[in-house]
């Protein structure tokens, strides 16, 4: 299982840093708030959504996007070595 470490929380954001280890997943959970996502290495992260529905997300360090509450998946380490990003929610 990935590990989350909260390093801010306040009535306006919740930043989260993520680190998984090869295989590792978030477990299948449904975003709250809108959220940003930064990753701290280039890689790769599988996603299975509500749906079942497999995606291969190639990330580039310090690319970071945006999605909607609501999206509900499981995220999965898909890289041969640890992977990490920072999750920003907009409460």
């Amino acid at each position: 299982m990935a590990k989350s470490k909260v390093l801010i929380e306040n009535d306006k954001t919740i930043v989260t840093e993520w680190l998984f280890d090869v295989g590792d997943s978030t477990g299948h959970h449904t975003h709250k708030y809108n959220y940003i996502v930064v990753p701290m290495l280039d890689g790769e992260l599988k996603v299975i959504d509500s749906n079942n529905n497999e995606t291969i997300s190639k990330l580039s360090k310090g690319g970071a996007y945006y999605r909607e509450r609501g999206v509900e998946h499981n995220v999965f380490n898909n890289n041969s070595f640890p992977y990490s990003f920072i999750e920003v929610e907009l409460k």
